[in-house]
């Protein structure tokens, strides 16, 4: 199973949101009123692999949330009792450590793919805009098939220009 994730901040820190969906299947969002971006990348990978069972691939535009994996940071992060390279307390680690552990529990069952962000992907545009409402609206939305509308992707680098949307239910 493929899942994209996606997660969006209005301010960093300021109000999230946070997304996944399934081609052609299910979909789910929700929010955070004080987050920041990264939080919410990692939200949105943690709430698809606890909601899909089997083999999942995750698909992602963070390489925050791709590299963790990809790269193995969270063996180091282990084999120092949650610090990172420089001997601080690994950031984010109330959301990294059930990953992780279901990245474990999973081997070889879990899988993450980077995706390039506001490019030509539909999926990864999808769950952008799904995270950018969420943020927006401060109120998640879910569905068991692809929502019929949706509102605009996030401006990348320009800020304040996100404008809430409102998803539905096909």
């Amino acid at each position: 199973m493929i899942v994209y994730t996606d997660g969006a901040c209005l301010g960093n820190p300021g109000p999230g949101g946070w997304a996944w969906a399934v081609p052609g299947g299910a979909w789910r969002s929700g929010s955070a009123p004080a987050t920041t971006n990264q939080r919410m990348e990692i939200t949105a990978a943690l709430e698809a692999v606890t909601a899909l069972d089997g083999d999942v691939e995750v698909v992602s535009d963070s390489t925050y949330v791709v590299n963790c994996f990809r790269d193995g940071w969270w063996r180091g992060w282990l084999a120092r009792g949650w610090t990172n390279s420089q001997k601080k307390p690994v950031a984010n680690r109330d959301l990294w450590e059930p990953l992780v552990e279901e990245y474990r529990a999973r081997r070889g069952r879990l899988r993450f793919r980077w995706v390039k962000g506001h490019g030509a992907d539909p999926l990864n545009d999808l769950v952008d805009r799904l995270a950018v409402e969420a943020a927006t609206l401060q109120r998640g939305a879910s569905g068991e098939a692809p929502p019929r509308a949706v509102g605009p992707p996030d401006a990348a680098g320009v800020p304040g220009r996100r404008r809430p949307g409102r998803a539905q239910e096909a």
